[in-house]
């Protein structure tokens, strides 16, 4: 099995709850697209800024 057939135990658990993690997820892809933006530019300090900032 391979694909979704390996987490069909997660998939009809994540299909039959009410609740979502979409706004979770949307802050998650938020950090990494500053990451990526950020890749060899600045240190820490400044990444940690921007994604304070980022609101």
């Amino acid at each position: 099995m391979n694909g979704i057939g390996c987490d069909r135990p997660a998939v009809a658990t994540g299909l039959s709850l009410l609740f979502s993690s979409g706004a979770v997820e949307g802050q998650v892809n938020r950090i990494k697209m500053l990451k990526r933006q950020m890749l060899g530019r600045a240190g820490l300090d400044l990444l940690r800024k921007r994604v304070l900032l980022a609101v």
